[in-house]
């Protein structure tokens, strides 16, 4: 559904850059499916002895913001649903390993930029490699670039031992 918004030329639904990942796609099913059953449950109370409303969190309350739904309107919660689900049955998974953790700003720019030259909807799962020393690998579903030092090194080995022997003479 949220693919098809894409083609169809209805106004696509917007995925904010701090829902980066399948984590937290998964994450927001739970608290909408866990949303909804309390709705649910709400309705079926009698009058008078309804208790608070579940706190939602900060991405949820974002999405449903970004995209004018009211989490109290069940047509939008279930809008937001199926958006979701479609994001987690079909948006395109980049992994990238990283020797450390990046930053909450590094990955949000890495994000915006794969949403604005790859796919409105990709998502970004990170990994940590301290092996690659610098740098970072990139996986997609059909190949793997390795941007790391130590694949550098590694391609540029020749030249590398010859300047160091260069060095000792």
């Amino acid at each position: 559904m949220a693919l098809e918004h894409q083609r169809s030329g209805t106004k696509a639904l917007e995925l904010p850059t701090l829902i980066f990942g399948p984590v937290e796609i998964h994450r927001l099913l739970r608290e909408l499916e866990s949303l909804e059953d309390f709705m649910t449950q709400a309705h079926i109370r009698e009058a008078g002895k309804q208790p608070t409303l579940p706190r939602t969190s900060r991405l949820l309350e974002g999405l449903a913001a970004n995209n004018n739904f009211n989490l109290l309107v069940t047509e939008d919660r279930a809008r937001l649903n199926a958006f979701l689900q479609s994001i987690e049955q079909d948006a395109p998974v980049i992994h990238m390993s990283f020797a450390a953790d990046p930053s909450s700003a590094f990955t949000a720019k890495i994000v915006a930029w794969l949403r604005t030259n790859i796919h409105p909807y990709t998502l970004l799962n990170l990994g940590l490699q301290p092996t690659i020393a610098a740098g970072c690998e990139v996986r997609t579903s059909s190949h793997v670039f390795d941007f790391s030092l130590r694949n550098r090194f590694a391609e540029q080995r020749e030249l590398l031992i010859k300047a160091l022997s260069e060095t000792k003479t």
